[in-house]
C-alpha cells in the first residue's frame, strides 16, 4: 500500500486542497520510501495517480516496488516538461545516495537548483 505523506504536517483545509491540486500534476519526479526494505524508489510519470496505483496494485513480481507493501510517497518535483523530468530523475538516480535524497527533502533550494539546471531541456 502506498501512503501519501503530508510533508508540511498540516491538516488544514488548505493542505487538503493541495492534495487535490497534487493529483492533477503532470510531469512529476517522485520518490517512494519503504521502511520495511529501507529503500527508496525514484520515478517519473505524467500521471501520478495512475502511477501510484500501479505501484500499489500491480502484481508483476519483477518490479522493484513489489518487494514491499509499505511504500510511502515522500517527495515530488513538478517539472515543466517530460524531458526536464526525465533528466532530473536520471540525475537523482545517478547520485546513488540516500543522503542526497534526504537533503533534497530537507533543503528546498536543491530542488530549485535542479529545476534551473535542467530548464534548458524544457521541450515536451
Amino acid at each position: 500500500m502506498i501512503q501519501i505523506i503530508d510533508v508540511s504536517g498540516s491538516k488544514s483545509p488548505a493542505a487538503m486542497l493541495d492534495f487535490f491540486v497534487f493529483s492533477t500534476m503532470e510531469n512529476v519526479v517522485y520518490i517512494l520510501h519503504s521502511q520495511k526494505l529501507g529503500k527508496y524508489y525514484i520515478g517519473f510519470t505524467q500521471n501520478i495517480d495512475l502511477r501510484l496505483d500501479f505501484h500499489q496494485n500491480d502484481v508483476q513480481t519483477r518490479k522493484f516496488t513489489y518487494k514491499a507493501d509499505d511504500w510511502e510517497l515522500i517527495f515530488t518535483i513538478e517539472c515543466k516538461s517530460k524531458r526536464q523530468g526525465l533528466s532530473i530523475e536520471k540525475h537523482i538516480k545517478a547520485m546513488k545516495s540516500r543522503v542526497y535524497i534526504q537533503n533534497l527533502m530537507k533543503y528546498p533550494e536543491m530542488t530549485t537548483k535542479l529545476l534551473e539546471k535542467y530548464s534548458d531541456t524544457s521541450d515536451s
